[in-house]
């Protein structure tokens, strides 16, 4: 097979990959892998130092520069605070002993040196978003934990990156030079990666702020500035820029007023393109010798580290916390390594073993091991381990809603004052601003997006309700949840899509989620009756006052929208069947304003005429 269509099968075994991961709900670590193992060691069809050649290194490094770039952009300070002191100690304190104790582990057990051990109890202290998502997705554990654990994943994964750039630093700067030289170098080091990152972060989100690119520049020019500041630093300090660009990160995502959500959603499609075929290239360098030359020591310390060093972390972290004992034992338990660990460790193994380390060899496979343990292992029998704690979600009874103008606000009060969760979703700020004022649960940006899969909260969410009148994005958001959760649980707005679907052949799937409140009811008509001053109301129906007498009270004055059950279950009404509320249930309707009588007597005459 020549080169090209290499490249290109490479190309489509990460996309392939990553449409399995999304199908089946699992990381898409593990295909990746298996798919780099099944195309390297296994059976020869791919390998990648024969491949790239003298651009193996350079394409790892710029690689792994852009991801932990984009996995900086994610670390906002006021969010660590935000979420509570279990999080806080667990990105802290949790972190630290887990690194230091990994560190003395991996010297006594793997007998490695103190910076091979240092680096490798570094490296495994992230757990990282693009795991933690898919497996608490799949889990459903309570709200609280769900929470800890989504929080934990994002905040750690650049605190965890920049601890391991600062470990590798420190190794670099000490080889073969004196103790005080080491510390003058590793200082060295650490100013630069602080000041031309800090001033790079500034200079980039003043052209940024101030539109000194054209908007159709901006991804590519920010993009481009990273790896050229990446360069730089490198050029003025050996191995400075991952420091540097992960500093970058950090300073531009707690910028005030610097709105980077665009270059975000880019920097993830991009990452999502590069960790793909990386993971496949770096599994594809392995050899099961190594596996098997890392023998019982391996056995033993990754046993330690699931057993012993996570659940020390946690009980640590949980010191002064409310958390009750079968919480601490779940979240012991759930702590899969991937991305940063995997990608940073094939890099400094790289750059190591060019600068003579020979023991660095053994810290990727070692690290892939942990990672397939802990994913493989942990998505198996969490969810069992949840359910025998009595930890599992309830049956998920809240909704999505995607829109957040005034009516959704309106729908959304409604839901959430009946005690079923409600979360809105919107691109538009001032919605999203004004639905915050309403004290109602939010999430801004396109809840179809890469960040919403990583940063959306769908804890006791169960269906979805299209009410925006953004006609391009409906489509796309109605087909991405019911992928997940499921088709009959996602519901849009008819009437007003009918030109739209017609001209652009939409599935038939998407064509049955048209059926939120009735057939005629569109956005425009519920955002007009909504501006004319109808109100939503809720009713009790009871034995005297049955569903048949709530319509002949109200007629065509009321739109039924939900229904609430004596078991404080939320139906929808719909085109799909019949609902007849029955006694003991609440009817919650949008009711039009009382007609005035001059308006009663045109309307009449015209009926005449």
């Amino acid at each position: 097979m020549s080169d090209l269509s290499m490249l290109a099968l490479i190309g489509v075994l990460s996309i392939s990959c990553q449409w399995l991961a999304w199908r089946i709900k699992l990381p898409a670590i593990l295909p990746l892998l298996i798919c780099g193992l099944l195309l390297g060691p296994t059976l020869g069809l791919l390998e990648p130092d024969s491949l790239f050649e003298d651009l193996l290194f350079p394409f790892v490094s710029l690689a792994v520069a852009v991801i932990l770039f984009e996995g900086s952009l994610t670390l906002k300070f006021e969010e660590i605070r935000g979420h509570g002191r279990m999080v806080t100690n667990l990105v802290s304190i949790g972190m630290l002993v887990t690194f230091v104790v990994i560190a003395i582990l991996t010297h006594f057990i793997m007998g490695y040196g103190w910076e091979i051990s240092a680096l490798f109890g570094a490296l495994v202290v992230v757990t990282g978003p693009t795991v933690i998502q898919p497996m608490i997705r799949s889990i459903r554990p309570i709200n609280k934990l769900a929470n800890i654990l989504r929080w934990e994943g994002i905040i750690i994964d650049p605190l965890g990156a920049l601890l391991a750039v600062l470990v590798y630093e420190f190794i670099i700067a000490s080889q073969d030079v004196a103790f005080l030289h080491a510390l003058q170098a590793f200082a060295t080091t650490i100013a630069l990666g602080f000041a031309l990152g800090w001033g790079a972060a500034r200079l980039l989100g003043l052209a940024l702020g101030r539109g000194w690119f054209p908007h159709y520049l901006q991804n590519v020019a920010t993009l481009t500035i990273v790896l050229g500041v990446f360069a730089l630093s490198n050029a003025i300090q050996h191995e400075s820029g991952l420091l540097t660009v992960t500093v970058m990160g950090m300073v531009m995502a707690n910028t005030r007023n610097l709105n980077m959500e665009e270059i975000l959603e880019f920097k993830e499609t991009l990452s999502v393109l590069l960790i793909s075929a990386l993971f496949i290239i770096l599994a594809a360098r392995l050899d099961f010798a190594e596996f098997d030359a890392l023998g019982m020591p391996a056995v033993i310390l990754i046993a330690i580290i699931l057993f012993a060093v996570r659940p020390l972390a946690v009980w640590l972290s949980a010191i002064g916390t409310e958390l009750r004992f079968k919480d601490k034992v779940l979240l012991s338990w759930i702590a899969p390594r991937g991305i940063v660990a995997a990608a940073v460790s094939a890099l400094f193994a790289l750059k190591m073993e060019e600068s003579g380390w020979t023991e660095a060899a053994a810290v990727v496979p070692l690290v892939f091991l942990v990672i397939m343990t802990t994913v493989v292992l942990q998505s198996l029998t969490a969810k069992p381990l949840a359910r025998m704690l009595g930890l599992l979600e309830p049956q998920a009874k809240g909704f999505l809603i995607f829109g957040a103008n005034q009516m959704a606000r309106a729908v959304a009060k409604s839901i959430q004052e009946s005690g079923i969760p409600v979360r809105l979703a919107d691109t538009n700020w001032e919605n999203i601003k004004l639905a915050r004022m309403d004290n109602l649960p939010v999430y801004f940006g396109n809840p179809a997006s890469e960040h919403a899969a990583n940063n959306i909260d769908l804890t006791g969410l169960g269906q979805l309700l299209v009410m925006s009148p953004y006609k391009q994005l409906n489509p796309l958001v109605s087909m991405y949840y019911q992928d997940w959760f499921g088709s009959r649980k996602v519901h849009g707005l008819n009437g007003g899509e009918q030109d739209y679907r017609a001209s652009h052949q939409l599935t038939e799937s998407y064509r049955k989620t048209l059926n939120l409140f009735g057939d005629s009811v569109t956005y425009s008509k519920l955002a007009s009756l909504h501006f004319k001053g109808a109100k939503i109301k809720s009713t009790p129906i009871t034995d005297s006052f049955s569903f048949a007498d709530y319509q002949q009270k109200y007629g065509t004055r009321a739109l039924p929208m939900f229904a609430l059950d004596d078991a404080e279950k939320l139906h929808i009404f719909t085109t799909e069947r019949e609902l007849i509320p029955q006694s003991g249930w609440t009817v919650i309707a949008m009711i039009s304003a009382e007609p005035e009588e001059n308006d009663v007597e045109q309307d009449n005459a015209e009926r005449k005429e």
